[in-house]
């Protein structure tokens, strides 16, 4: 149940939105349920000391993480595609921070940027360095996870910094591997997807040029090979495979090279438009040209061509999982780190912002008990992966987010939260980030925003804002802070402070519940309704 709370006059902003369509969480009726988890094997121990009771076979979990991979690609991946249909899509599910390092974070730990402190891939402010100075990765899911008896496998992209990143090493080897982790295979400056280095359980290998080192093609393996392992072992695993595709230079497996001839980059109502009222940031950035336009084409295609690898990947670890007999037993989870934006907003191809082209990303979700065919518009965000997956391992995570296993299981509660919170730390100056991005693709300096399903509220720390009416413009086309009242904007910087302070499941959960309850707000531009809270807090700078 919602924690007793005062009630918060932010969601009297919500009329400005229109009629209040409320907070639950709605779930489309299935069509079909996949079969619950069976089986009484006895559970053996892993590398992590701990033995499970051989009370039954807890499930698997298989995550696929891909990187930069954003919504409009999904229509190119036949495999994410059957994962839709045999199980639940998230409708609202967003990112901490559209960055790598910092949403990659927040994934393993379940919190976010603020008590993460990693608000950058690379230098004093985030990386790998930062992660393993402050002791982040003693408390992620996969050491909740193997302390409770499960194998856990880690392959593909890491975070930033590691192995092979800029930055500097925090005065670990190469050959490091952080605990919690049974299966290690983990490369740095991958990209390019060959010649590379990976870190395969503390030894180094070097991988080359030919068809066959082509990265996720080498991960698909792997995964395959762990899979079938733990099937002889008759453990319960976590696999994670953390894709280095489609990131730049966006390199496709030389069997997709000439795939999709002619395919142009999406055309929706904000390619190559401004937003009225745009923020200093954006505001000068000319119509893209014809040349630029060509560009960004190219890369859509390149982006299109290098999914086509990840989705076979996963249509093997299905059919590995379908021939050990671990199908009806597995949780497969599929999203991305941060989407990525091509040519909306007159922007070259891009991340960082606070628009959904970056921040609004894929989480589809088949396995045990979880409805085919459905979708849920509860808000989610990606720290709520870290403790659905200890949960899901009948463990715990203490961290920032909530279990979705309702969801999952096809519940409907009526207390979920309806805000979300991201916060970003730009711009980036130095230039030795592989995620560095010139003026064309969009830096925005430091800002925090909180989303909704009805709107977006965005405040940069030189105080300049952003609010965009999602019901009435969804492609976030034209920013109406400037038309807010001062008691609208009080109200708004309120609540986004509370959850830019808070620390914990349960105060974030907390805070993260905007009222709804009071409707006597004016739209916005409008005249003043109810006044502001008595005491605002102002946004953190």
């Amino acid at each position: 149940m919602l924690r007793n709370r005062r009630l918060r006059p932010l969601a009297a902003l919500i009329a400005l939105l229109s009629v209040c369509l409320g907070v639950a969480a709605s779930i489309r009726p299935a069509t079909a349920s996949r079969p619950a988890a069976a089986g009484s094997a006895a559970i053996g121990p892993n590398s992590g000391g701990a033995a499970l009771p051989a009370t039954g076979s807890r499930p698997n979990i298989v995550f696929v993480l891909t990187d930069d991979l954003s919504m409009d690609l999904l229509r190119f991946m036949p495999h994410v595609q059957a994962m839709q249909r045999d199980g639940l899509t998230f409708g609202n599910y967003f990112v901490s921070d559209s960055l790598c390092c910092p949403s990659r974070a927040s994934i393993f730990t379940g919190n976010l940027p603020h008590d993460t402190r990693v608000f950058s891939n690379v230098g004093p402010r985030g990386g790998f360095h930062v992660f393993y100075k402050r002791g982040e990765e003693l408390d992620t899911f996969a050491v909740a996870l193997q302390s409770a008896g499960y194998r856990t496998a880690m392959m593909g992209k890491y975070l930033n910094g590691y192995l092979d990143g800029p930055g500097g090493k925090p005065g670990v080897p190469a050959t490091y591997v952080p605990p919690g982790w049974t299966e290690w295979d983990v490369g740095g400056q991958a990209y390019p997807e060959f010649d590379y280095r990976l870190n395969e359980n503390g030894t180094l290998r070097s991988y080359g040029h030919q068809p066959t080192d082509y990265l996720t093609d080498v991960l698909a393996r792997k995964g395959v090979d762990f899979i079938n392992g733990m099937a002889r072992a008759n453990t319960p695993f976590f696999l994670e495979i953390a894709t280095f595709a489609p990131h730049s230079p966006y390199t496709p497996a030389p069997r997709d090279a000439a795939d999709f001839p002619g395919l142009t980059a999406p055309r929706p109502p904000s390619f190559n438009v401004m937003p009225t009222g745009a923020p200093r940031w954006l505001a000068d950035h000319a119509p893209l040209t014809q040349h630029q336009i060509d560009q960004i084409n190219a890369v859509f295609r390149l982006r299109a061509q290098d999914v086509q690898s990840v989705d076979e990947m996963i249509g093997e670890l299905e059919q590995a999982l379908s021939d050990d007999g671990l199908a009806s037993n597995t949780y497969i989870v599929f999203s991305s780190d941060n989407g990525l934006h091509t040519g909306e907003y007159r922007l070259m191809p891009g991340k960082m912002t606070a628009f959904d082209t970056d921040i609004h990303v894929p989480l589809i979700v088949v396995g045990p008990g979880v409805p085919a065919g459905a979708t849920t518009a509860a808000m989610t965000e990606n720290i709520d992966l870290a403790k659905t997956f200890a949960a899901i391992g009948a463990t715990d995570l203490p961290s920032d987010g909530h279990s979705l296993l309702p969801l999952l299981h096809g519940d409907q509660p009526t207390d979920w939260r309806n805000a979300v919170l991201i916060e970003h730390q730009g711009p980036d100056l130095a230039g030795l980030d592989p995620d560095f991005q010139q003026t064309a693709s969009g830096s925005p300096r430091t800002y925090e925003a909180m989303r909704t399903k009805r709107f977006v509220y965005v405040v940069y720390n030189d105080g300049e804002r952003e609010f965009y009416d999602l019901t009435r413009n969804p492609f976030e086309l034209h920013n109406l802070a400037g038309r807010l009242s001062l008691a609208d904007r009080a109200l708004l910087d309120s609540e986004l402070a509370a959850i830019e302070q808070c620390h914990g499941g349960g105060a974030c959960w907390d805070a993260m519940h905007l009222d709804h309850a009071i409707s006597s707000l004016r739209r916005a531009g409008g005249q003043r309704g109810r006044p502001a809270h008595p005491h605002p807090r102002p946004p953190r700078r």
